[in-house]
């Protein structure tokens, strides 16, 4: 089994022990500057990362000012080409590399790229912050999303009378927001919540999470997908029916417990030869991810921190424990 699918394979495995709450593991090591770190660092890859790689890099760079960092996020497909090119040294995605963009890399340079498990993200499915509506099931979030329904509704669901909602809610249509197709988090909210499907071409792609928000926001019939740390006082996260029957929360508890269905890893990808050491510049930036600040970060983007045990194991597939 290779590098990549090692680390994948225990991906599962590790997210059911992850951080239960916003607290930061008191295991994890308090971050100590080392020496000889300066250059320039270039992340390109996932919108959804791009408020969580600013902290960090903003973090990092208060203890090694000669460090510059520009951050491109246009979408987590943006991600393996950059890499591919060598025009930058991080690629954040919000879903796993698919197979054809490794084996375009290991082409390159024969050995497949390596990923770091940097945040745990809930996808929240927010409405207007008036919707009454409280919880819906993975099957009707399908048939509000997607034109296959592959969950196995009986029919699409077009007005909120369909879920439940009564009186002026009845008749009002369902106004659908979401990704483009250049976003893990499209990618991955297709594979998960429309079962594989294909989406409705009713769905209005957004160019990244922030409008996702802001559209459902401004439209009393909106609903909407995206990372739970891009969520406003203007919407609302609507509860998620999990595998027992019952209604669970897009929060640290319910995601890494597993209850509620649509959480992830957030990973940050490297061009990291297997038989070189990583240079200082890039083995401090890992080493501050996994650090009491950099998950701390983690919690200041609205995302969930690691727990320990995934960072040594991630940082021993670096060289670096």
């Amino acid at each position: 089994m290779t590098r990549f699918s090692l680390l994948l394979a225990s991906s599962a495995l590790a997210l059911t022990g992850a951080a239960n709450a916003q607290n930061v593991d008191p295991n994890l090591p308090s971050y100590e500057a080392g020496s000889g770190v300066s250059g320039n660092l270039t992340s390109i890859g996932s919108d959804t990362l791009n408020n969580l790689m600013t902290l960090w890099s903003e973090g990092f760079r208060s203890i090694y000012p000669n460090v510059a960092v520009q951050i491109q996020g246009a979408g987590s497909g943006t991600a393996p080409p950059a890499l591919v090119e060598g025009t930058a040294q991080f690629g954040p995605m919000s879903r796993p590399m698919r197979g054809s963009e490794i084996e375009e890399f290991e082409a390159r340079y024969g050995y497949e790229p390596l990923p770091m498990r940097g945040a745990i993200d809930a996808l929240g499915v927010f409405v207007h912050r008036d919707n009454p509506i409280e919880c819906l099931s993975m099957q009707e979030v399908d048939a509000i999303f997607s034109s296959t329904r592959a969950g196995g509704a009986d029919e699409a669901i077009t007005t909120w009378g369909q879920v439940g909602l009564e009186g002026e809610w009845a008749d009002r249509p369902v106004a659908m927001y979401g990704r483009n197709s250049a976003s893990g988090t499209y990618g991955y909210f297709r594979e998960v919540a429309l079962f594989g499907g294909d989406y409705s071409p009713e769905v209005r792609e957004q160019p990244g999470s922030s409008t996702v928000i802001q559209g459902t926001a401004a439209d009393i019939g909106g609903i909407g997908y995206s990372g739970v740390g891009y969520a406003t006082a203007d919407v609302k996260a609507v509860n998620i029916r999990g595998a027992d029957g019952n209604c669970y929360a897009p929060t640290a508890e319910d995601a890494s417990s597993g209850n509620y269905p649509i959480a992830r890893f957030l990973y940050i990808y490297m061009n990291v030869d297997p038989n070189a050491e990583l240079e200082p510049l890039r083995a401090e930036f890992v080493r501050y991810v996994y650090s009491q600040q950099g998950q701390n970060d983690v919690v200041r983007a609205g995302f969930f921190p690691l727990v320990n045990a995934i960072a040594e194991q991630d940082l021993a597939a670096f060289g670096l424990n």
